[in-house]
């Protein structure tokens, strides 16, 4: 009930990876020729858009998005899942949200970039609003497609600053594209443009992915939980306060890390390295943030005291440089919470 109750932060949250399966039953049958074998029934639905608990690698998790990417094509299915993921998020609990996604991936059937992101944060906000969350979006750029893919994706994105769409993302297979700073024109336009640096490393190659996202000078790392793996790049994250966005379960499905005290996470926060905790995907990893959560406290050996601490690092680390009157708001409403209702022991 405390993980519940408590005010939470989530920073880490794919919209493609979170798509109720009830709502991708209704989209296969309604949008024809979007898939080619449409399950016949909700619990075939799940059984789909849900990955093993233990995948071959990233990759191999990865297919799990194939059908929630070829069902979100359109506007109206853009706005309705993201409306719906915001409502899901506000009943665990959560105060605030950052949502990314690959805009790129939904123009398949002609929709523009410009098009797809409003749908998103139309959806959302709307949502949001109706249910006392507060909302910010990341747009991700794909290692896979080209350099120019990205820059186009971060122009598109700007137009939405003032919306709420304050990051950009650099993600995909690492074992095809290993260094992000093939992108570095698109971050530098990002950057300049006022967006928050983030980038996925380390879901394969080690830790040495952490460090070469390190070379794009990101504010934040989403996943890098394999740092535990080297005291150095533990201390460089810690100096330099990146902050790594973790998902013990979406990496345990990539073949990364344990189930157990051995997890990356407790040690990660016990050498002082920011963290924070989230899904990553809620129906990817069939999971909730306070299960997340709870799993990290009965599993994973993370105390509760500890997982306070997670949260009041996401507050600080999230992309709110546009609106630090909200995030102290935010800080200052959690710290309220937490002296009322301190960790249990």
């Amino acid at each position: 009930s405390w993980l519940q109750a408590i005010p939470k932060a989530e920073l880490h949250l794919h919209l493609d990876g979170s798509l109720r399966p009830a709502t991708a039953l209704e989209l296969a049958r309604t949008r024809r020729g979007a898939v080619a074998d449409v399950p016949p029934d909700l619990a075939s639905m799940r059984d789909r858009l849900v990955a093993p608990e233990r995948c071959i690698d990233q990759a191999d998790l990865l297919r799990a998005f194939d059908l929630p990417v070829a069902l979100l094509q359109d506007a109206e299915a853009l706005e309705r899942v993201a409306a719906e993921l915001a409502e899901d998020v506000a009943g665990d609990g959560t105060a605030y949200v950052e949502i990314r996604w690959a805009p790129s991936l939904h123009t398949e059937r002609g929709l523009s970039l410009h098009d797809g992101i409003a749908a998103v944060v139309r959806g959302a906000r709307g949502a949001a609003e109706r249910n006392d969350l507060d909302v910010r979006f990341i747009a991700v750029a794909l290692r896979t497609h080209d350099a120019e893919t990205a820059t186009r994706v971060v122009q598109a994105s700007l137009g939405f600053l003032a919306d709420g769409l304050t990051g950009f993302d650099i993600a995909g297979i690492e074992r095809e594209v290993p260094d992000p700073r093939r992108f570095s024109h698109a971050i530098a336009v990002a950057r300049d443009g006022g967006l928050g640096i983030t980038c996925h490393a380390g879901e394969w190659g080690g830790a040495a992915q952490v460090w070469q996202a390190l070379e794009i000078d990101p504010w934040r790392i989403a996943h890098g939980a394999v740092a535990v793996d080297d005291p150095s790049l533990m201390a460089e994250l810690a100096e330099r306060g990146v902050t790594l966005d973790v998902c013990p379960t979406s990496n345990l499905q990539a073949g990364i890390g344990s189930a157990d005290h051995d997890a990356p996470l407790p040690h990660l926060i016990r050498a002082g390295v920011p963290v924070t905790i989230s899904t990553d995907d809620r129906t990817v990893s069939d999971l909730t943030l306070v299960r997340e959560l709870a799993g990290a406290v009965e599993r994973l050996g993370v105390t509760p005291s500890e997982v306070a601490l997670t949260q009041r690092q996401a507050y600080a680390a999230a992309f709110l440089h546009h609106d630090e009157e909200l995030r102290a708001e935010l800080q200052q409403g959690f710290e309220a919470w937490l002296a009322e209702h301190p960790a249990p022991r």
